[in-house]
C-alpha cells in the first residue's frame, strides 16, 4: 500500500496523536471514555446509593466480590495501584520492624513510579533479578537478613509480559512461606494471567498473602485497583489509603465500571489469550518475532526488522490514510536494525479477522 510522503522530520509524536484521534476502528488500546460511555454506566449501575469515602454503594458491592474472586477474607477498592501497593508493602514493613522488601528489578514498583516507595516510605528495595524472566527461589535466598516482604508482578509487564509456570509459581511461594516472609502479587494483570497458569484466580491468590488487581488495563474500568488479603491487614491499608490522599469523596464511577469489567471482560480473558497466541503466529508467518512465544498472556512484545523510526513513520501514515490503529508507537530494540511494540489482544481486537491483522502489520514492513 502506497501512502502520501510526508516530511520525516515531523514530531512523529504529535502526528500520532492527531492521527489517532481521527481513528474509527483501534487493533488495540482504546480512546479514553467518551460522554456517551460515562451515559452508559448509569444504566449498568446496581446501587442507587453512592458511597461516601469508599463506604457502602456499589464500592462495598465490589469489595465482596473482589474477595470472593481471590478467595480472601476482605478487600478495598481504592483509586490507583500505585497507592495500594505502597499502602500494603508499608504495613508489611512496619509489622516486621524491617524496610527491606524484594522485588523485580524490572517491576513496575521500580520502573514508573518515580522512586515512591523509597522517597515516601523509606523502603530499601532489594533486587532478585533484573533479567526478563520471573524471579527464582535461589535469587530470593541470595538476598541475606530479614525481608519485610516479597514482591512477584504477574505478569512482568516490562520483562514481555512473562509468567512463570505453575509449578515454578508453587516453589516460589513455598520459598516466601518456609521464610517466613508474606508474598505479595503485583496483579495488575492477574485477571489476564488465569488461562496460561490453568488455575483459578483463587487458587493463584492462596499463593500470596496478598494481591492487587487493577480495573482499567484488561478489563476496560475507568480506573481504579483493589488490594485482598487478611481482614487486619486490609484495615490497615485503609488508613494509609486516607494518611495518602486515596480517601476520595466518592469513588462511585469507578466502581461501576469496574463492576462492568469484571460482568463483560473477565469471561473473554480464555479468548483474548486464544487471540493473541493465533495473532504471535500469523505475525511471525510475515517476518515479526515475539516474546514470549508463545504469548503467556493476552499480551505480547512485537519485534519488526526495521529501524524504530521508518517503523513509526510507516504506523502513522498508515493511521492518517485508513482511520485504524494498529497499536502503541515503536522503539529501538537491543538488536541494531530492529523494533519493538506491544500488542495487547482486546475485546475490540475480537473483531479484527487474524488474516486481517496480519495483512495490516505487513504493510508497515513494506511501506
Amino acid at each position: 500500500m502506497n501512502y502520501p510522503t510526508t516530511d520525516t522530520t515531523e514530531d512523529l509524536g504529535a502526528r500520532r496523536k492527531a492521527a489517532a484521534a481521527e481513528c474509527t476502528r483501534w487493533l488495540s488500546g482504546r480512546r479514553l471514555p467518551s460522554a456517551d460511555a460515562l451515559r452508559a454506566l448509569a444504566d449498568v449501575a446496581t446501587e442507587d446509593e453512592r458511597d461516601g469515602y469508599g463506604n457502602g454503594g456499589e464500592v462495598a458491592l465490589l469489595e465482596q466480590e473482589v474477595a470472593e474472586l481471590l478467595g480472601k477474607p476482605a478487600a478495598v477498592f481504592v483509586p490507583t495501584g500505585i497507592l495500594a501497593q505502597q499502602a500494603v508493602l508499608r504495613v508489611f514493613a512496619d509489622r516486621a520492624g524491617t524496610q527491606r522488601v524484594a522485588v523485580h528489578g524490572l517491576s513496575h514498583l521500580l520502573v514508573h513510579e518515580l522512586n515512591a516507595l523509597e522517597e515516601v516510605h523509606h523502603l530499601r528495595l532489594e533486587r532478585m533479578t533484573s533479567e526478563p524472566r520471573q524471579p527464582r527461589p535461589d535469587e530470593l535466598a541470595a538476598i541475606p537478613g530479614k525481608l519485610a516482604a516479597v514482591t512477584l508482578e504477574l505478569p512482568l509487564r516490562d520483562g514481555g509480559f512473562v509468567l512463570p509456570t505453575w509449578d515454578e509459581l508453587v516453589v516460589f511461594a513455598a520459598a516466601c512461606d518456609a521464610r517466613g516472609v508474606p508474598l505479595h502479587l503485583d496483579g495488575a494483570r492477574l485477571w489476564e494471567s488465569t488461562p496460561y497458569l490453568e488455575h483459578s484466580l483463587a487458587e493463584i491468590a492462596a499463593l500470596a498473602s496478598t494481591v492487587y488487581v487493577s480495573f482499567y488495563k484488561g478489563l476496560g474500568g475507568l480506573s481504579g485497583a483493589a488490594l485482598a488479603g487478611p481482614e487486619d491487614v486490609i484495615a490497615e491499608v485503609r488508613r494509609w489509603q486516607r494518611r495518602l490522599g486515596g480517601n476520595v469523596y466518592t469513588l462511585f464511577p469507578y466502581a461501576v465500571s469496574a463492576r462492568e469489567g469484571l460482568r463483560t471482560v473477565l469471561p473473554q480473558m480464555g479468548d483474548l489469550h486464544q487471540r493473541a497466541v493465533e495473532l504471535a503466529k500469523a505475525l511471525q508467518d510475515k517476518g515479526f518475532r515475539v516474546f514470549p512465544e508463545p504469548p503467556h498472556t493476552n499480551s505480547f512484545r512485537l519485534f519488526a526488522p526495521r529501524p524504530a523510526a521508518e517503523m513509526e513513520l510507516a504506523a502513522v501514515r498508515r493511521m492518517e490514510a485508513t482511520h485504524e490503529s494498529l497499536g502503541w508507537m515503536w522503539r529501538a530494540a537491543d538488536v541494531p536494525g530492529w523494533s519493538w511494540s506491544e500488542l495487547v489482544v482486546t475485546p475490540g481486537t475480537l473483531q479484527w479477522r487474524v488474516d486481517e491483522v496480519a495483512k495490516a502489520f505487513g504493510e508497515l514492513l513494506d511501506s
